[in-house]
């Protein structure tokens, strides 16, 4: 099959899909192709399988084909990073926030202790970790869990706004109450400054879920679409690739 026929039914194709989203195509305008078709972009179930990554999204035929639908994110590439996915994702929180408070508060060293005696990971005063359920603050699972829950109740308490989540973690709630924001503390200013600097800087660099099958490019349909019906396509005339330790603060204590 030439190039130039190739082309001439990849647009047929592409007419064929874009009526496939749309609703039912005839019966007699789809033959065989639509049972291809509908074999090849069908992961399961009689209305569509949904995402993994997204749960109850319904995926689309080309995504469906591809498995590119989505741009979830992994794990960062930081010391106890699978610890803190799981803690942010149990408790509701940012796993980039929470790393970012994870490397003000203590670097990343299970074993810190700060003169005034907060411990761990995330840095938790002894009446703050007992209150969370806490039993030894220098075990980096309940650090985490007890850092990610607390933070979670700021979030909580101060209806999502991170700053201000954020100066209730290191100078307490009630300074933020008492000053309607971050205290006017040099301390506390700063901290949150580098926590949020940090926590951009770890969503922007964090790990793709998944990336397209080589050679073909995210943006274009006519790889898959001619796969559909078991053409050869010359990928290298027809796609172009495309190039594409912290003092910390301390944690609160009601007691």
């Amino acid at each position: 099959m030439s190039v130039t026929a190739i082309s001439a039914r990849v647009d047929e194709i592409q007419q064929m899909i874009s009526s496939l989203q749309a609703g039912p195509a005839p019966a007699d305008a789809t033959g065989d192709f639509a049972s291809a078709l509908q074999t090849a972009t069908t992961s399961g179930g009689q209305d569509g399988a949904a995402n993994a990554d997204t749960p109850g999204a319904a995926l689309t035929p080309l995504a469906a084909a591809t498995g590119t639908q989505g741009a979830a994110t992994g794990p960062l590439n930081t010391p106890f990073s699978a610890e803190i996915q799981a803690a942010a994702q149990k408790h509701g929180v940012d796993p980039a926030l929470l790393t970012a408070l994870v490397r003000q508060e203590s670097n990343f060293n299970p074993n810190a202790r700060s003169p005034a005696g907060a411990t761990g990971l995330t840095q938790l005063m002894p009446g703050t970790a007992a209150s969370l359920g806490v039993t030894d603050a220098t075990d980096p699972a309940q650090a985490l869990d007890g850092g990610a829950k607390y933070l979670k109740q700021q979030l909580d308490a101060f209806g999502g706004d991170e700053r201000k989540a954020l100066a209730a973690y290191n100078a307490g709630p009630g300074a933020v109450q008492k000053f309607g924001g971050i205290p006017p503390y040099a301390e506390t200013q700063n901290y949150v400054k580098k926590v949020l600097a940090y926590a951009e800087e770890y969503r922007a660099s964090a790990t793709p879920a998944a990336a397209p099958a080589a050679g073909l490019p995210a943006t274009s349909t006519m790889p898959v679409a001619a796969a559909a019906i078991g053409a050869d396509v010359p990928t290298t005339s027809m796609s172009t690739p495309t190039s594409s330790p912290s003092s910390g603060g301390l944690p609160y204590s009601t007691t």
